[in-house]
């Protein structure tokens, strides 16, 4: 029977006095003056304490805690004046669970966290002020998604991409849509950079304003035309092997099989061992480079050297 899983804090939240919590270091100056401590800061001032303080019971000095996780929001509650804050307790002394495995919300999750409270009732301006963001950058998440396809859209739910990038991604046709968000997911990269290259590469035929010139900062026309020609040959290249690999990995399949026959027939080895060296050699490497996970080995067949030994 699988043993239970030991909880990491107590399930009941607390209330502790400020000056029963020891923070475990010091903030610098500079981070107080950081985007992220101002938006911790305004979210604290327009609803409150989200996200309880994680502390641990300090060693030999009873009624005091140490902090682990919420060094912002402490900072925070002390220059606002507050005499408490809602904490949970945690049965280890350690923060790395806290501040190390965050999952951060991504771009299209946000969008639909955002208009969950509109519907909810949390007016576009509330919002912005929990954010610590302009009113026009509330709309702007609002309407993230208009004009992008499902499918791509599915593609990127997850993805920690710029807000920006969806600009660019309307500009282009949902096949165009569906083919940038792929290539993003294969190289792992969502970099605005990466995002404007694949524009500046992309033909007109696959964009909206097919009459509009395409204008990217840094690249000329000409050189937009032959990244345009450049991927679409790359494009096609791919199109050839994704149509084609089924068909070569069963072809290969069959043949590893027939050398695994062959090879495994002490009479032909033998007679290749004897007559064509640099030919078993060569059927031996085929075989061993096929097998991914040392089925070769596992299947017994038989080596040049055995053949030799068994003259």
């Amino acid at each position: 029977m699988a043993q239970s899983v030991k909880k990491g804090f107590r399930v009941e939240g607390v209330s502790l006095k400020m000056a029963d919590i020891v923070p475990s270091k010091q903030l610098k100056a500079f981070v107080r003056a950081g985007r992220k401590y101002k938006q911790i800061a305004a979210s604290i001032a327009e609803v409150g304490i989200i996200e309880p303080l994680v502390v641990f019971p300090l060693t030999g000095q009873s009624g005091k805690y140490m902090l682990l996780d919420g060094h912002l929001r402490f900072d925070v509650l002390q220059q606002s004046g507050a005499t408490e804050a809602p904490c949970l307790i945690s049965t280890e002394d350690e923060a790395y669970t806290y501040n190390k495995r965050v999952n951060r919300l991504a771009t299209i999750q946000e969008h639909y966290m955002i208009l969950k409270a509109i519907e909810n009732g949390v007016s576009s301006q509330r919002i912005a002020r929990a954010l610590d963001v302009n009113i026009s950058a509330i709309r702007q998440k609002v309407n993230l998604l208009d004009g992008i396809c499902q499918e791509a859209i599915d593609l990127l739910k997850n993805k920690h991409i710029a807000t920006q990038a969806f600009k660019i991604l309307k500009k282009m046709k949902p096949l165009r849509q569906v083919e940038v968000a792929e290539m993003l997911v294969a190289a792992n990269n969502y970099s605005m950079s990466y995002i404007k290259a694949l524009y500046a590469a992309t033909s007109r035929a696959l964009l909206l304003d097919e009459d509009k010139p395409k204008k990217v900062d840094g690249l000329s026309t000409e050189q937009m035309l032959r990244m345009e020609r450049e991927i679409e040959g790359l494009q096609k290249d791919l199109k050839l092997i994704e149509e084609s690999y089924g068909t070569e990995m069963l072809n290969l399949v069959l043949a590893r099989a027939y050398l695994l026959k062959l090879l495994n027939n002490t009479r032909v080895v033998r007679y290749l061992a004897q007559n064509h060296g640099d030919l078993l050699t060569a059927l031996q490497t085929v075989v061993d480079s096929v097998s991914a996970e040392g089925t070769v080995a596992e299947e017994g067949v038989r080596k040049p050297e055995d053949a030799v030994a068994a003259r």
